[in-house]
């Protein structure tokens, strides 16, 4: 029996499971989100942030236990020099899921599993080259 079980099998074995996730946790650093079913996001999320409050706390050891855990030696520097920094004052949460809606093919849930600060910088850059548009209208 699967009592007090938390972790998902997805039909895999278990090495290919955890390949499954380090794959999913690497390409969400490099790509900084990734579009995959739910039930794998909702697992990924949460080696995502482990491996984040890990590199929070700085130093050789969790520079060599994030290398552990993930694919590719990039995705190791740009975890800690740009999404360490950008997660520096908050104390988790570090990502977010959106639901896509299902998938044509299987009818699986579909979702983006992201970042949560990589927006905040995105969004003011995006604002300014709208409101001229508005401006337009509103003279027209």
């Amino acid at each position: 029996m699967r009592h007090q079980r938390v972790q998902k099998k997805f039909g895999r074995s278990m090495e290919h499971r955890k390949a499954l996730m380090k794959s999913l946790v690497t390409n969400l650093i490099i790509a900084e989100s990734i579009k995959t079913t739910l039930p794998k996001a909702k697992e990924a999320r949460k080696d995502a942030e482990r491996i984040v409050t890990v590199a929070r706390k700085g130093g050789l050891a969790a520079r060599r236990l994030a290398a552990s855990r993930l694919q590719q030696p990039k995705a190791v520097q740009k975890l800690f020099d740009k999404i360490v920094p950008q997660m520096e004052g908050r104390n988790g949460g570090y990502t977010r899921i959106v639901k896509l809606g299902t998938r044509k093919g299987d009818a699986a849930e579909m979702c983006i599993l992201q970042w949560v600060e990589s927006l905040k910088t995105a969004a003011p850059a995006e604002t300014p080259a709208a409101e001229p548009a508005k401006a337009d209208e509103t003279a027209k």
